[in-house]
């Protein structure tokens, strides 16, 4: 455990910041498990809908210092492939 004042203060702000951390990664997880279970139903209304949510909640945890930008640019480019994928027709 932290002997210093300065010490006991900067374990408080880590304790802080990693609960703010957890919180907006399991957000932006939960979005992204949404945009993948509409991108399954194959629904083009509630695929555009998920996917615009998902790409919110990444943007938004880039802004904050959650996640690496390179890292939700990517997630986002491959739910949105997933969804391209998803939402063209058939071939037959």
């Amino acid at each position: 455990m932290a002997n210093t004042k300065s010490a006991i203060k900067r374990h408080r702000q880590s304790l802080k910041r990693r609960e703010r951390n957890v919180f907006w990664n399991s957000v932006s997880k939960g979005a992204v498990k949404k945009a993948r279970a509409a991108i399954i139903t194959k629904d083009p209304a509630k695929i555009v809908e998920t996917l615009r949510a998902a790409e919110k909640m990444l943007r938004k945890a880039v802004s904050k210092g959650i996640l690496h930008p390179r890292n939700a640019s990517r997630r986002i480019s491959r739910l949105a492939t997933a969804a391209a994928a998803a939402m063209k027709p058939a071939a037959t």
